[in-house]
């Protein structure tokens, strides 16, 4: 089964910065993505925000 969702876990292994800076990462992508609280970041989503390649990371998270 494929995750859909990211969190600032994944963030973190992606980019190798803090997990502060992941938190701040997410919550700056969801804040311009107008999402309601509770609401989650898909994986496509952080792919378009942050210009990288969905079939990268998906190979990263098998």
């Amino acid at each position: 089964m494929k995750r859909i969702c990211i969190y600032p876990a994944d963030v973190c292994l992606l980019t190798g910065r803090s997990e502060t800076y992941s938190r701040r990462l997410l919550r700056k992508i969801k804040t311009d993505l107008r999402k309601q609280p509770g609401q989650f970041i898909s994986l496509q989503e952080f792919c378009n925000y942050t210009g990288l390649s969905t079939s990268e990371i998906e190979e990263i998270f098998k």
